[in-house]
């Protein structure tokens, strides 16, 4: 008859991704003739379990070179951009998300500038990132249990003197004793 034990552990007990596809507008001080680059830098941001959905509380900044004055100067606008996010995650108990569950956010896909055009003296850009969330939970998990136990193998002193006979002290010369 098979045994089982059940043991309480910490593991992944809910999990899942998601592309994001914001869209956004920034006001230089001269209106701009050509976008020359969009960079995404400094990425951060944190996930927390809020009334049983995880918030995912973000921020990064977006630098992006343009021409003006007729494609004679350039310059480069900077802008922080924050976000919050919630998202509803399947979890295995749902029940069991409380605000002291571990919920470990990863970035799947860095954010990065997709599309970007001049719309009158603005430009309009769109960055995508992607973010895979794990939630850290306690569950269960059943185990076979063996009941009959291995013997222990008996080690001899008969084992040390057999070997110490059978080494030849004069291997290298060849000679036999």
């Amino acid at each position: 008859m098979a045994v089982y034990k059940e043991i309480v552990t910490k593991a992944v007990i809910g999990k899942g991704k998601k592309d994001y596809h914001d869209t956004y507008t920034i006001t230089p001080d001269v209106k701009p003739t050509t976008v020359l680059g969009c960079w995404v830098i400094n990425h951060n941001f944190k996930g927390y379990p809020e009334a049983g959905k995880i918030v995912i509380d973000g921020s990064f900044d977006v630098n992006i070179w343009y021409s003006y004055d007729n494609d004679t100067k350039t310059n480069v606008i900077s802008k922080k951009i924050k976000y919050s996010d919630t998202n509803s995650i399947k979890a295995k108990d749902s029940n069991n998300i409380t605000e002291d569950t571990e919920v470990i956010v990863r970035s799947l896909k860095q954010p990065t500038c997709s599309k970007v055009e001049i719309k009158g003296d603005d430009i309009v850009y769109t960055i995508d990132k992607e973010l895979g969330i794990e939630i850290i939970g306690d569950t269960k998990a059943k185990i076979l249990v063996e009941e009959d136990e291995e013997p222990w193998e008996i080690i001899g002193e008969d084992v040390d003197k057999q070997i110490d006979e059978e080494v030849n002290a004069n291997y290298m010369t060849n000679e036999k004793e």
